[in-house]
């Protein structure tokens, strides 16, 4: 592999230029007009993806702007190289302009830099590697554009109504050395119609932004006769259990604001959870009725837990570890009360399994649990031949030792059969995807594209 690293060395400075036109186009989606099915950005960032691929010497095919992608080789079967070109907002707080793809002491600023933009011309680089320097191949290579993934990977599903799977691959959207499980995922709502109330009222409960995040604020309004002994017993509260959690008066009612601390949903255990932090306050207010029920039952069956012991989920497996849930949202609407929870299940446990045990726990407090949509998990063994062939190969470019990965996300391997997330997170680097500031080091990229020309050519020779 020394020809193969030496030829992506020259092609240093093409990469740089591919990535730094690249980041430069805002691909954040938008409303969809005519032919562009997420707008004018994404479909100007596919656009340009497929013209170098195409100046490259490479077969091109869009399909309708949802999706795109550069071929080489011949063959009935195809390894892909799943990436995308679609970003995040930008967002407040940079220190160079999040368009400009400026390097600064060996990394290349601007979003999309890791997530996904470089990497995928990594891919392409490598891939151009291996066509330069005329390596046989038994199958076809696609580098494959994507222009969803961060707003619902629907790009993929319209690819798999178009295309076949392909035989192997990866996506450069994750993590090194390789991502061999990743948890299943699915939210679900308990309800509770709050028809009778006592002299104690809950008027309204709002909290948290997104169910896959642990709740960092929630609220609530609560009506009730010893209005100025809940205020107090709301700070005794809150100081004997070291909650950030206040109340005050308000017009005669209750106002109580819990603050939290956000984290990841499928990590809640390293966050503080504002929503079920001020429902165990609740507890304490004198509800009667279906209030006290909904109170008393999500302490029971959520509480501070963040396994899912106590819903009756508390599953767990070798490859993947523990199940985490995540109580996210919180709303009241008319005499409607719910609570979204975020789940992240292990790879083994068939999801039917883990759906009846939570309805038959959820149900036995009188409180009503609906599953929105789930997501099933992905799961190769370490020592099925993709994930062993591609951990190698990290392991002889990089000298890094390092073992598979298990994660409670989810990334784009989900939505292409037969691939895995491979890169571009190196083991001990801080990722910059999502924040202020993004970036990708330079040497990354190159040693990036290395082992992505190695590994195209292993899976597809």
């Amino acid at each position: 592999m020394n020809q193969l690293n030496a030829k992506v060395d020259s092609l240093r400075d093409e990469l740089l230029k591919l990535v730094q036109e690249s980041v430069k186009i805002n691909s954040v989606q938008s409303d969809p007009v005519e032919g562009m099915p997420y707008g004018p950005g994404p479909a100007k960032a596919l656009e340009h993806a497929l013209a170098v691929s195409a100046d490259m010497g490479f077969r091109t095919t869009n399909l309708e702007n949802y999706i795109g992608y550069a071929e080489y080789g011949e063959g009935e079967d195809y390894v892909a190289v799943l990436g995308h070109l679609d970003i995040v907002p930008e967002g407040k707080g940079w220190k160079y302009p999040p368009f400009g793809g400026e390097i600064h002491e060996g990394k290349l600023y601007a979003r999309g830099a890791i997530d996904d933009k470089g990497p995928i011309f990594a891919a392409l680089i490598a891939l151009k590697a291996i066509r330069d320097l005329g390596l046989p191949l038994s199958k076809r290579v696609r580098i494959i554009y994507g222009t969803n993934e961060e707003t619902g990977c629907k790009d993929a599903e319209y690819y798999m109504t178009k295309e076949k799977a392909p035989v192997s691959g990866f996506t450069p959207d994750g993590m090194f050395p390789v991502i061999h499980a990743e948890k299943g995922i699915f939210n679900f709502n308990i309800n509770k119609h709050i028809a009778s109330n006592g002299a104690v009222q809950l008027k309204h409960i709002k909290g948290g932004e997104r169910s896959n995040m642990v709740p960092d604020y929630c609220e609530a309004i609560i009506a009730a006769p010893n209005a100025a002994e809940l205020v107090k017993a709301c700070e005794e509260y809150a100081k004997q259990n070291n909650f950030k959690m206040s109340a005050i008066l308000q017009g005669g009612d209750v106002f109580v604001q819990s603050h939290g601390v956000s984290a990841h949903g499928s990590t809640p255990e390293l966050g503080v959870n504002a929503i079920m932090q001020l429902l165990s306050f609740l507890q304490l207010c004198g509800f009667t009725g279906d209030a006290a029920q909904f109170v008393a039952g999500m302490n029971r069956l959520v509480g501070r837990e963040t396994e899912g012991k106590s819903l009756g989920i508390g599953f767990a497996d070798e490859p993947s570890g523990k199940l985490s849930c995540n109580a996210g949202l919180i709303s009241m609407t008319g005499d409607k009360v719910s609570v979204t929870c975020n789940v992240r299940f292990p790879v083994t446990v068939p999801f039917d399994e883990i759906y009846q045990s939570l309805q038959k726990t959820v149900t036995k407090e009188d409180l009503e649990v609906v599953c929105a949509r789930h997501t099933e998990p992905l799961y190769f063994p370490k020592d099925h031949p993709l994930v062993a062939n591609l951990h190698r190969i990290f392991v002889e470019q990089s000298g890094i030792q390092a073992t598979p990965l298990a994660i409670g996300g989810g990334t784009y391997a989900k939505t292409i059969p037969n691939i895995v997330a491979y890169g571009p997170e190196f083991p001990g680097k801080t990722m910059t995807a999502h924040e202020p500031n993004e970036y990708i080091e330079v040497e990354d990229l190159m040693l990036s594209a290395k082992i992505y020309a190695q590994a195209i050519y292993e899976l597809a020779k």
